[in-house]
Parts: structure tokens; C-alpha cells; sequence
């Protein structure tokens, strides 16, 4: 019997080459280089598809504005709408007033405790706060793996510090959207499954706030609990049952429940890829990614632990106390309504601080504004330079080929936010 005979190239015509172009290769600086305001003002979403556009009108991220619509509004022209102005400026205002009206609230001691702090405890505070975002990093690159795409620890960490300073800057989290937009021109994972790992990861965050913030308030109180703590202990097991479920339904019914819904086939396959970002890691995985966002949590209690040593009056709270505060106010910064929860969790922090601690009031305003000042302006600051060297913000030419000119020239894509209707005028 006669072996078949393996094809050969010989067998086959090669048709003669063509010259393909070359792109140039991308340059940092060049002559022609625009300024990082001019690259804001023109934004380019060329990068992403139609159809992946239209998918994200569809999807409804909770906690996630990701609603990408064509002449996307960029970051400069987003923090001049009414809209952000406002929501940056009645927070602060709401937040002088009350200030102005507490009877124990005294300016010129703040003043004086603000000067005073200890400059070592303040530096360890910033130290183990930035500790957190290779923690951060390395959780998302597991859960991109999962999904089947890799993600080195490196550049997952810095897109997502870029991504909280468009968070601190902008209301609705729109710096998820950035997040999920960042990845997909750098290594052409789409949107809808970029989008299933930051939704499961915002699950973890609020699971595990819940479950630490509840058995650090436990500790804290074994010997007795007030009402407002009373108060809070029951929100948080309302929140914990609830993202248990909302999970197990989404796992094992979500798909279903779609599918007998007279929606287009396409809204079903970018579903799977939702789900797929959501639920793609095993098992095995799971216990490492709850470990990591343990420690995450960890760094965030040690923070305002050391800012409260930092200061120059003795507050006693305790590291069970420090995870109880700091997970509150983490959790008031989820809720989209103001940038990084400005002006709710200063004022849930205050009030813990107070009601709970029986921390004397301008003491208590001291230790949050400290406390939000690293975690916080410092983003804005530390992002800041982030997003100016880094090259991520101009994507990778091989994604975004057959774009803009942008695209294989180096130009570093600027800041592009989703458009509002507010922002149409």
C-alpha cells in the first residue's frame, strides 16, 4: 500500500511578492508631536469596532457608566461640563457647611494638626497605599487569564492607575470604561469580555468589603453595640446576601433568562463574552484572587491606621477599627453619583469617626482629610504622570492597525470619555 505522499512546496505556486508597506515605527518624540491638551481635544476611537460599540450601548455594567458613543467626549472638555463641575463643587460645598455648622468644629486647630503630622507615618501611609495597585494588577491579570487572553502583572497595573485617575476625575466610574478600552487597543481583547473581569472583580471588592468591614466591626464591639452600628452591621449583611445571590442567578440562569428574550443574536454572543471575562477562572484560582483582595483590603485599613498615627493628638481604634472605617468609606466611593465617592465617604468617615469612635470633631476631620489626600489627590498627581509617559494610552499598532494615522505614528491617544446628552450642545 502506498504511503501518501506529503505536500511539498514545490507542488505548490507561490505567487510573487509584493512590497507591503512598513509602518514607521512608533516614536515618543518627533517634531509633529502634539501637546497632551491638543491630543485631548481630538479624541479617536478608531480602535474599536461599530459592533463592539453598539454592544456596549447594550450592556448594563451596575457601578459602570459603559455607554461608548461616536465622538467620544475627551477628558478636558468632560471635566468643563455642568455636569462633573457640579459634582465635584456641591460635594465640597455641602461638606464646608455642615463643617461650618458643627458647634465643636474648631479651623485653626485643624490648621495646626495638618502641620504637625508626622511626616514618616504620612510617607508609610502613602508607601502601603501604592502597595495595593501591584496587588490590583496582578488579581486583574489573573482574571484576564482566565478568561484565555495574557496579561503580564506590569502593564495590567499600570492601566489600572491610569484608569482610577480618570475615577477621581469624572463621576459614573467612567474610568472602568478607559480600563476595559485601554486593554482592547493594546491587546485586542473586546470589550464585553474586559468588561466580564471588571464586573467580577467589583464583586470580590464589595464581597470582601462586606465580610471584612462585618467581622472587623464584630471585634471591634464584642463587648457592645450602638445603634448606628447596629445600623450598619445590618446594611452590610444586606449587601453581602445580596451579591451572593445576584452572583449564583447570574451563573446559572443569566444566559437562560436572555435567550427567551426577543433580543438579537449578536447581544447573546457578546453575553458569552461577558460571561465568559466574569466567570473564566477556576477554581483553583478563586482562592488566590480572594487572598489578593484580602491583602488589598489590608493595605487600604493600614493606610488611615498609619495616618491616625501620623497625627499629633492620640486616637485609639485599633486595626480592627482602622478595616472598619476604611471599608465603609471604600464603599461609599462605588457609588457613581461624585468622583472617587467625594464629599460621602469624607462625610461617612466623620461620622464613624464621631459617632462610633467618639473622636472629637475636628480631629476627625483632620484624620479624613489626610487620609484622602493620598487617597486621592495623590492619584491625581502619580496617574497624572502615569498617563503622560506611559505608552498604553497609545495602544499597540499591531491592535489598531488600519486606523487613524495615529495609530502607527506613536501618538499617544488621549483621554476619551463616553458622550452625554449634556455634552451635545
Amino acid at each position: 500500500m502506498t504511503e501518501p505522499r506529503e505536500p511539498s512546496t514545490q507542488d505548490v505556486p507561490v505567487p510573487p511578492a509584493e512590497d507591503v508597506p512598513v509602518p514607521p515605527a512608533p516614536s515618543m518624540r518627533s517634531a509633529s508631536h502634539p501637546s497632551l491638551l491638543q491630543q485631548m481635544a481630538h479624541p479617536d476611537l478608531s480602535a474599536i469596532s461599530a459592533e463592539e460599540i453598539a454592544a456596549a450601548e447594550r450592556l448594563d455594567l451596575p457601578g459602570v457608566n459603559e455607554d461608548v458613543e461616536e465622538g467620544a467626549v475627551p477628558l478636558s472638555r468632560r471635566l468643563r461640563s455642568p455636569r462633573t463641575i457640579i459634582s465635584i463643587v456641591l460635594p465640597i460645598v455641602v461638606v464646608v457647611l455642615v463643617l461650618a455648622a458643627l458647634p465643636g468644629f474648631k479651623l485653626d486647630q485643624l490648621a495646626k494638626y495638618l502641620s504637625e503630622a508626622n511626616p514618616w507615618w504620612l510617607l508609610a501611609a502613602l508607601a502601603i497605599y501604592y502597595a495595593g495597585f501591584p496587588l490590583r494588577g496582578y488579581r486583574w491579570a489573573l482574571l484576564v487569564r482566565g478568561a484565555g487572553y495574557p496579561l503580564k502583572v506590569r502593564d495590567s497595573t499600570e492601566i489600572i492607575l491610569i484608569s482610577w485617575l480618570v475615577n477621581c476625575l469624572v463621576p459614573a466610574k467612567l474610568g472602568d470604561v478607559y480600563r476595559a478600552y485601554l486593554l482592547r487597543i493594546n491587546t485586542g481583547i473586546s470589550l464585553s469580555t474586559t468588561f466580564g473581569t471588571v464586573f467580577i472583580e467589583r464583586m470580590f471588592d464589595l464581597i470582601a468589603i462586606a465580610t471584612l468591614g462585618l467581622a472587623a466591626g464584630f471585634w471591634s464591639f464584642r463587648d457592645g453595640m450602638s445603634d448606628p452600628v447596629r445600623l450598619i452591621f445590618g446594611f452590610g449583611l444586606i449587601v453581602l446576601a445580596a451579591l451572593v445571590i445576584g452572583l449564583f442567578l447570574v451563573r446559572n440562569f443569566g444566559r437562560r433568562i436572555l435567550v427567551r428574550l426577543p433580543v438579537p443574536r449578536r447581544v447573546v454572543e457578546l453575553y458569552d463574552l461577558f460571561e465568559e471575562g466574569m466567570f473564566g477562572i477556576d477554581r483553583r484560582t478563586v482562592a488566590v484572587v480572594a487572598l489578593v483582595t484580602g491583602l488589598i483590603w489590608t493595605t487600604e485599613a493600614l493606610r488611615l491606621l498609619f495616618v491616625i498615627e501620623a497625627m499629633p493628638f492620640h486616637v485609639q481604634i485599633g486595626i480592627s477599627g482602622a478595616f472598619f472605617i476604611a471599608l465603609i468609606a471604600s464603599l461609599l466611593t462605588a457609588v457613581p453619583f461624585t468622583p472617587a465617592g467625594l464629599g460621602l465617604a469624607d462625610g461617612a468617615m466623620v461620622f464613624v469617626l464621631t459617632a462610633v469612635y467618639h473622636v472629637p470633631q475636628t480631629e476627625a476631620v483632620a484624620i479624613t482629610l489626610v487620609d484622602r489626600a493620598i487617597s486621592v489627590l495623590s492619584v491625581i498627581v502619580v496617574g497624572g504622570i502615569a498617563y503622560v509617559l506611559s505608552s498604553k494610552t497609545r495602544g499597540d499598532p499591531q491592535m489598531i492597525a488600519g486606523g487613524a494615522g495615529d495609530a502607527t505614528t506613536g501618538v499617544r491617544t488621549p483621554v476619551t470619555l463616553p458622550a452625554a446628552a449634556d455634552d451635545q450642545g
